[in-house]
């Protein structure tokens, strides 16, 4: 007979271990601590919170408030697990503060050595300590009104944990950035983190209480956190739909960055991290942003309390929509609107970068960052080096009275083929011909496309495009699609493919070219299951084609012609891969560059 392995038997933990397994899914590191004791203090009505941390939170988080406080005989219950005093229980679809699960003090008191002082007013200040989860007792302490939580040797009990962490710096950028997330949703509390490794208490953010409302206060708080930057290229979007609102600050499109730190959404006021929400903030830019950026935003979210789930996860950093559909089309389209409005607007960082660049002696603020910007993509990476030297310019413009009061100014010169000058009121416009033109194309394809009425010249002779295997399938496969935008091709033998017909707005361009582009944006949009998106790709490669090539010279009437379509255009401050398409400078900018 085989041996059978013996039949394990069922028992019950005990207390201390689970609540040393329960604290490992709220408390992950000394971020979630802080995190945590950060939004007490929030539900707490606080209106100044200090955090102070040691060796990146491991040996000491110390977060101070001026909240409402703890009475002495609930200090204990405040300790314990699943108590809370911001539900009942009864209705978890109704939750408008941070903490309900009742999870978080209970699980440092598990994880490490806790603290808990508290006053109310009123009455005498008192404070309890918890180690490993056992309870000492209530003894008085004199304090302000508020509460002070010290968590101090996080994860002592537990020294598998304390393995996993990373090292102190890392740790302290964390809960750093934890504090600053909180802070951003709460211009109207002041906020002090501080480390006391050294004891010196080196101050790492502060940020006073914000004066105003809404968009004011949010951009102040704003600027603190994000920085000025942020603050220059940052538009303000406040949409509604069905019971949900969304609102808060997003960058330009040109304001772009290599990862998605800079984003900070909210559901009501929450941070959380959720992929529909990120995946909408993606979405908006789509077509304004080159791939392998991303956006800057502070973006809330605000749903009726029952139409969103926080009770997804213990550490409350996801949650579920009942309706996500709607919040996916709210952000979209709220997103999208607001760009528009920002119409030919492009950041601020690539001015200053220019400005930079012209210094005698200066390097640009982000070494590299301009030429990148402008030579990055298809038709323009060749025009970088024409930038050295200084040459006769390939077209002039006489100047004709006063600077134009237009946005983008009147045209005066054009500059090796590609660069138009144009003088504004109070400064200086330089406009990328080709990148400007091709966003303008693409912007009015997109438009008759919408309104089903793209235009199509029909070719006296059909056009023979040799295209073999995949890319001649993917084309032939999207022909309904290609005819209804203006684009009529057909199978022409095995190895070919005919063009009978392009688009008006393209004028003559090279069809072999546009097919082969053409193949390539469906092989890069094939497996996303969004037509619509994949025919913004078709677009974009179209207008790319169409638009006005480097080296062609215009007239003055032209050069003024595209500027007053770009004033008109939403979107054109970036071209289809999301270079900017101008750069202002100030003529007092200019003015101190020659030390005037």
């Amino acid at each position: 007979m085989l041996d059978r392995p013996m039949r394990p038997e069922i028992r019950l933990l005990d207390a201390g271990a689970v609540n040393r397994i329960a604290a490992g899914e709220v408390i992950e590191r000394p971020a979630s601590a802080v995190k945590e004791l950060v939004e007490n203090a929030v539900d707490a009505g606080a209106g100044r919170i200090e955090v102070a941390l040691a060796h990146g939170g491991r040996t000491l988080i110390r977060v101070e408030d001026d909240g409402c406080g703890i009475e002495a005989r609930a200090l204990a219950l405040a300790l314990a697990r699943h108590a809370t005093s911001k539900t009942d229980g009864i209705d978890l679809t109704d939750i408008r503060s941070f903490g309900f699960r009742g999870e978080a003090l209970a699980s440092m008191g598990a994880a490490g050595r806790l603290r808990l002082m508290s006053r109310v007013a009123g009455a005498d200040g008192a404070a309890l300590s918890c180690e490993a989860g056992r309870l000492g007792e209530t003894v008085p302490h004199a304090m302000s009104c508020g509460t002070v939580a010290e968590l101090r040797d996080l994860f002592h009990g537990t020294p598998a944990r304390l393995k996993f962490l990373r090292s102190d710096r890392a740790e302290a950028q964390a809960a750093a950035e934890a504090v600053r997330r909180i802070a951003l949703a709460h211009p109207e509390i002041a906020f002090a983190l501080r480390d006391v490794t050294d004891g010196a208490g080196r101050v790492v953010f502060r940020a006073p209480a914000e004066a105003g409302q809404g968009e004011e206060a949010l951009r102040r708080r704003a600027l603190r956190v994000m920085g000025r930057e942020f603050d220059a290229d940052a538009i303000w979007i406040d949409a509604e739909r069905e019971g949900h609102r969304l609102h808060g600050l997003a960058g330009l499109p040109t304001h772009s960055r290599a990862t998605a730190a800079r984003q900070h959404i909210y559901v009501g006021r929450r941070a959380v991290r959720d992929r529909l929400l990120a995946g909408a903030l993606r979405a908006a830019y789509d077509d304004l942003m080159t791939r392998g950026r991303h956006p800057a935003a502070v973006l809330f979210v605000t749903p009726e309390p029952d139409r969103v789930d926080v009770n997804v996860h213990p550490a409350k950093s996801e949650v579920r929509f009942r309706d996500p559909g709607l919040v996916r089309g709210l952000v979209v389209s709220g997103l999208r609107h607001a760009l528009a409005e920002a119409g030919h607007r492009a950041s601020a960082t690539v001015s200053a970068g220019a400005l930079g660049a012209m210094r005698p002696g200066g390097p640009p603020r982000e070494p590299g960052r301009i030429s990148a910007a402008f030579a990055r993509g298809p038709g323009l990476a060749e025009t970088a080096p024409r930038w050295r030297g200084f040459e006769a310019p390939s077209a002039r413009v006489e100047p004709a009275g006063a600077p134009a009061d237009a946005p983008l100014g009147a045209a005066r010169a054009q500059l090796h083929g590609n660069w138009i000058v144009a003088e504004s009121a109070d400064g200086i416009v330089l406009v990328d011909q080709h990148a400007a033109h091709e966003r303008l194309v693409y912007e009015r394809l997109k438009r008759q496309a919408a309104e089903g009425a793209v235009p199509s010249q029909g070719l006296l002779v059909p056009e023979i495009v040799e295209m073999e295997g995949p890319d001649r399938a993917r084309v032939l496969a999207e022909a309904d699609a290609l005819d209804a935008l203006g684009l009529t091709v057909e199978g022409f033998g095995p190895g070919a493919v005919a063009v009978r017909g392009t688009p008006a707005a393209l004028g003559s361009p090279d069809a072999a070219a546009l097919l082969r582009d053409l193949a390539d944006a469906l092989a890069a949009g094939e497996g996303t299951g969004l037509l619509g998106r994949r025919l913004d790709a078709v677009l974009s490669s179209m207008a790319c084609h169409g638009s006005v090539r480097s080296g062609r010279r215009l007239t003055a009437d032209e050069m003024n012609a595209l500027l007053r379509e770009m004033e008109r255009t939403p979107g054109s401050g970036q071209c289809n891969h999301g270079r900017p398409t101008h750069v202002t400078l100030a003529l007092a900018d200019v003015e101190r560059l020659f030390g005037r």
